[in-house]
């Protein structure tokens, strides 16, 4: 590709100085007529003058064709080869000029001729080094007149000007050598810089690109938060103003709780699939492909989704595979059921379908719906963030934009092609393409069970915020384990010691929020309380934070991580999983 760019150049440069043979063609043959006008029969320079004025012109002609034309790649040897003919033939006219102007007895004449032809050598080198079989063809044609000339009168000049014709004609041929390997390097570089500019200004379009969807994701974030949390201090202002009137009727406080936890669950997921994207974003999304069978997928999603299917009124179909694909099952499983809970979220009535089709070597998993469609020039926008063209009035149970963007991010990186089709009004097809697994031999299905519970553990509390200590701390010991909790790793060391109920009383796990204060992470809380118990205790690393960059630093410490908020219920099975066996 390159190299198409650098010979199509030369070319280009090639007819561009072309322009210049018209002025010293022009000027240079009527010095030659007037010079020669006694020596040489006028018939024979007037022919002379009609062919090289009639050479000229259509050169130039051809010229102007070339960039009117701009030739197509694979086309610019033809170019090329002719304009090396138009040099050689202007060479041989001017060859023919030295035949009938080396005249000895005429010193005049003689000098001009030498002179006019040294030029007309020395000047093809810039001109024609573009193209050296045209400028080689052109010199030789130039000279070899004047040559034999030289060879056939007998005269003392000529052996000394025969020796300076060759050393002049070696003497170009060098520099010509020279200069097209510079005018390559020249171009080259033009063309490397060129594709720099480019993808300097792809950077920064991108750059601009990210950063105005960065702050219109932000924006939305920032939005969507609110709501929740604003239902929910309406709820507890509500709950407060029955506590003064007098006790809380049973019957409302129910209502209450019902809406809050209603909210909560929004607010969570909202969290959630932020979390979703910063990971993604953060590239801590560990990719785990191994076989995965299709059958035992499409039955799993068939039965989690035959209640909404249900509720909705809706055909529920699956057509069910025997074939095995290499994937991550985990997130092979989320993108589906993303796509699966829109296509049944957007389908008011008809038929919700889950099926692929064998392409080669390949599988496209699809997923059809007989929902609104999506409208041609809104079919790249609903991979972003909180686009939802059928939930204007941002109904939270119409979902919150972020599904089609996880799939997205994710799909990309399972390097699975995403698909779209869709006819506003009809209904849309979402679907993804996995390599079909080779060599299944004896594939066996395992699965990690978590050992059974039932005994007590000592656990270390690390958290900063008041008020998540002594819940936390309060949730662990009613679980029945043994709790030493305190705001710094120092103050956990102190509880420990302090601990005289038995005698150096066993930690089996470690808990630290990421975030504390004096600018220390719940990393550093596990490093210094590792030390002082003198072994690797396991650990759990609670956050929030959402940042790209601190989810990589919590990812690559290897610890289990927790992501807030979180319920009693996550945080056991994650003590149950991480605890010693």
């Amino acid at each position: 590709m390159q190299e198409d760019k650098i010979r199509q150049a030369l070319i280009e440069l090639l007819y561009r100085n072309s322009y210049g043979v018209v002025i010293s063609n022009i000027v240079i043959s009527l010095a030659a007529a007037y010079v020669l006008r006694t020596e040489v029969p006028t018939t024979w320079i007037g022919g002379w003058l009609c062919a090289l004025y009639m050479l000229t012109a259509t050169r130039v002609l051809v010229s102007r064709r070339f960039f009117q034309l701009a030739p197509e790649p694979g086309s610019e040897r033809s170019w090329a080869w002719l304009a090396a003919t138009f040099s050689w033939m202007s060479g041989l006219l001017w060859g023919s000029l030295g035949w009938v102007g080396f005249l000895p007895g005429s010193p005049v004449v003689l000098s001009f001729t030498v002179i006019v032809l040294t030029g007309l050598v020395c000047g093809t080198v810039p001109s024609l080094s573009a193209f050296p079989p045209a400028l080689i063809g052109s010199i030789l044609a130039t000279v070899l007149p004047i040559a034999v000339r030289c060879m056939t009168v007998d005269s003392e000049m000529s052996a000394p000007f025969l020796f300076l014709l060759v050393a002049l004609v070696c003497i170009n041929f060098y520099y010509c050598r020279t200069t097209y390997r510079m005018l390559r390097e020249t171009i080259s570089l033009r063309l490397e810089n060129e594709t720099l500019v480019e993808d300097l200004q792809e950077e920064r379009d991108r750059a601009q690109s990210a950063d105005r969807a960065k702050t219109r994701f932000l924006a939305a974030a920032s939005h969507d938060l609110r709501q929740p949390l604003h239902a929910l201090s309406l709820l507890v202002s509500t709950l407060a103003l029955l506590g003064r009137r007098g006790d809380v009727p049973s019957g409302a406080a129910r209502d209450l709780a019902e809406k809050a936890k209603t909210v909560v669950g929004n607010l969570s997921g909202l969290l959630n699939a932020l979390l979703d994207i910063s990971r993604l974003d953060a590239g801590v999304v560990r990719v785990a492909k191994e076989p995965v069978a299709l059958g035992e997928l499409f039955h799993d999603l068939r039965t989690e989704f035959v209640a909404e299917a249900e509720q909705r009124g809706l055909a529920w179909r699956v057509v069910m595979s025997d074939l095995w694909v290499d994937s991550d099952p985990l997130l092979l499983r989320r993108i589906l059921n993303n796509l699966l809970s829109n296509a049944f979220r957007y389908t008011k009535r008809g038929t919700v379908l889950l099926g692929c089709r064998r392409r080669g070597n390949r599988v496209e998993i699809q997923v059809w719906d007989t929902g609104g469609g999506i409208p041609s020039d809104k079919q790249t926008s609903v991979f972003e963030e909180f686009v939802q063209l059928q939930n204007s009035a941002r109904d939270r149970t119409q979902g919150l934009g972020l599904g089609l963007a996880i799939v997205r991010r994710t799909a990309d990186l399972l390097e699975h092609p995403l698909r779209l089709t869709s006819m506003y009004g009809h209904g849309s097809m979402f679907s993804i393409t996995l390599p079909v697994h080779q060599g299944l031999g004896a594939l066996t299905a395992s699965s990690a069970s978590l050992p059974s519970g039932g005994c007590l553990l000592g656990i270390m509390l690390v958290e900063d915020e008041t008020d998540v200590l002594q819940a936390m701390e309060q949730l662990l010991t009613l679980e029945g384990h043994r709790v030493y909790a305190g705001r710094t790793a120092a103050e956990v060391q102190e509880v420990h010691l302090a601990d005289v109920s038995m005698t150096n009383p066993p930690v089996d796990l470690i808990i630290a929020d990421y975030r504390l204060g004096h600018g220390l992470t719940g990393l550093d809380a596990i490093r210094t309380l590792r030390s002082y118990l003198g072994r690797s205790v396991p650990a759990i690393v609670v956050t929030g934070d959402t940042s790209p960059s601190r989810l990589k630093e919590v990812s690559e410490s290897g610890f289990r991580i927790l992501h807030k908020p979180i319920s009693g219920e996550e945080l056991g099975n994650a003590i149950q999983a991480a605890r010693p066996d």
